[in-house]
């Protein structure tokens, strides 16, 4: 929860506001932990799940099923991100007073060549990716959650807290910003924030729930868990990289500061490699 809440509270902090560059370096180190969670973590759990022994050899060792599924789980995010824009576009049309204090974020966002600056697209941009971003982050957090809640190897389990701890925060951070970004209203910034929050604690208590029933090398379990981790590898791959460093880094506030720009990618590859090498215990 306090990596979600960070950025919301930083709103009262200048020095934090989205048009600063300290907003951009902790968002860009977000980034980079959420990239490596996709590619370090979630995926290799997907190909241990749908490669495993446990399973018939026809048809789940004879076709790379997790990146089949990882590919399309982003494809189809990208239809998601685009027919969400096109909606938002035809109805749902921000006040003056939401175009007025996006103007006041000035934290241009937009993807790339497109260029649009208008205040109303960018805030339907920003809701989308939240939206979208927050939609990963839980699919993936309940299945490894439930895993961790049904386990009873004590040696396993706390190396796995302590890396599951440092992503959740940053992952919050990650999400918190483009909850900032995206300008909602109290109510809707505290629900997001709070499904978020309880994604870690519902897992692990349906885990536990679980835990006489539920056997992770059953073939059942591990094809499941397999296809929602590869599903959740896509959406994060993609939002990672479309959505939060390509559009950040193709902006106009880095394009026109090379200084920050390098800054950022040094900041986004401290992120990327902080998780990666959690991946050693986690």
């Amino acid at each position: 929860m306090m990596g979600a809440l960070l950025p919301l509270l930083s709103r009262r902090v200048p020095a934090l506001q989205p048009d600063t560059k300290p907003f951009v370096l902790i968002k860009a180190f977000a980034s980079g932990v959420i990239l490596a969670t996709g590619y370090m973590h979630v995926l290799p759990d997907s190909f241990d799940c749908l490669t495993s022994k446990c399973l018939p050899e026809k048809p789940w060792s004879k076709f790379p099923f997790t990146t089949f599924i990882a590919m399309f789980s982003a494809v189809f995010t990208l239809m998601v991100d685009s027919y969400a824009m096109s909606w938002y576009k035809k109805c749902k049309t921000p006040d003056k007073n939401q175009d007025q204090e996006l103007k006041t974020l000035g934290h241009s966002h937009g993807h790339g060549s497109c260029g649009n600056d208008n205040p109303a697209s960018q805030l339907r941009r920003y809701r989308v990716v939240a939206q979208v971003l927050e939609l990963g982050i839980v699919v993936h957090s309940v299945v490894i959650r439930l895993s961790m809640g049904a386990s009873d190897n004590v040696c396993t389990i706390r190396p796995l807290v302590a890396a599951l701890c440092f992503h959740q925060f940053f992952e919050g951070i990650g999400l918190g910003g483009c909850i900032l970004q995206a300008d909602y209203e109290k109510k809707m910034k505290a629900i997001m924030v709070f499904f978020f929050s309880v994604t870690t604690p519902f897992g692990i208590a349906l885990g536990i729930c679980l835990s006489n029933v539920y056997r992770e090398n059953s073939p059942t379990a591990l094809v499941v868990v397999g296809i929602l981790n590869a599903v959740s590898a896509g959406l994060l791959n993609y939002m990672a990289l479309v959505d939060l460093l390509a559009s950040d880094f193709m902006a106009e506030k880095l394009q026109n500061d090379m200084k920050l720009q390098t800054i950022s990618y040094v900041a986004v590859v401290l992120g990327a490699g902080g998780m990666s090498v959690m991946a050693i215990w986690a």
